[in-house]
């Protein structure tokens, strides 16, 4: 039984409200993000789906993948896409300290920095969206706009079916809403099979898909 719902309750948002969980827009607009990647075999089968559809997305990249995979991180940003910092070994903010989880932090953002030649901060999601309120102040400090979310896909969760994780974003995204999909090898079922159906459904429907900034 899932615990965190797949539409994010105001009541959360208004917990936190220093951390961004939609974008406020009348407009037909949906802000679709990745966790996780780059990863070889699901990262640039992400990127030409986005193409097909002129869509622009945001990547929330682990540092040690970007080490691994850096041409395929230079890809998403020629692209036109945007990149996030993701930790550097997608570590879990609730169970550490918050000392090495800012260590984490900033080690994945010299990868970053390495490959984009930009000091900016940028954007955060922490890895499982666990983050202590001391964690998250103190990253907000250093300058970075943490990104949280509107809708989960739940494409990672290995007994939803496909048809599931694709009504999970249909039935629940509106216009402004912030969606999580994964480009891992554990999502890949489920998000490539409802990624394509969520891009066709909602421009058929004169939505744009935007990258955060």
């Amino acid at each position: 039984m899932k615990i965190t719902p797949v539409k994010t309750p105001l009541v959360a948002k208004k917990m936190f409200p220093n951390y961004v969980w939609d974008i406020p827009t009348t407009k037909k607009e949906l802000f679709l993000t990745f966790d996780d990647g780059p990863t070889p075999e699901i990262t640039q089968w992400t990127l030409d789906t986005l193409k097909q559809y002129n869509a622009k997305a945001t990547f929330f990249c682990i540092g040690s993948n970007i080490e691994a995979h850096p041409d395929i991180f230079n890809a998403i940003l020629k692209d036109g896409n945007s990149i996030g910092n993701h930790t550097h070994q997608h570590i879990k903010g609730w169970s550490t300290k918050t000392k090495d989880y800012l260590n984490n932090v900033l080690q994945a953002q010299e990868v970053i920095t390495k490959q984009t030649n930009s000091k900016r901060a940028g954007l955060f999601r922490p890895p499982y969206g666990q983050i202590k309120p001391k964690q998250g102040k103190e990253l907000i400090a250093l300058g970075y706009k943490i990104i949280m979310w509107d809708v989960l896909s739940f494409d990672w969760e290995q007994t939803l079916t496909e048809d599931n994780c694709l009504e999970n974003v249909l039935s629940k995204s509106k216009p402004g809403s912030i969606i999580v999909f994964h480009d891992s090898i554990k999502a890949s079922k489920n998000m490539m099979y409802a990624l394509p159906k969520v891009l066709e459904t909602f421009s058929n429907k004169g939505y744009v898909f935007k990258s955060l900034t």
